[in-house]
């Protein structure tokens, strides 16, 4: 496993992670948000842009969704 697949196999067991603890704290859909960025940044790194474009979208979403939960 190379670093690229590692950082990707972080950002989306970091997105799992998130998505599954979201109901406990507003903190958790930021950090989802985040996970999301990161996923959108393996997307591009690896060359699948729509993976990277879609991500993206998740990451302004959970970004809306934390600024009303709190």
């Amino acid at each position: 496993m190379d670093g690229l697949a590692a950082f990707g196999l972080f950002a989306v067991t970091a997105m799992l992670v998130c998505y599954a603890c979201e109901a406990r704290s507003a903190w958790w859909i930021l950090a989802f948000a985040g996970a999301c960025a990161l996923g959108s940044a393996y997307g591009f790194l690896q060359g699948a842009w729509p993976f990277g474009l879609v991500e993206a979208v998740w990451a302004i979403v959970a970004l809306r969704r934390w600024q009303t939960a709190r």
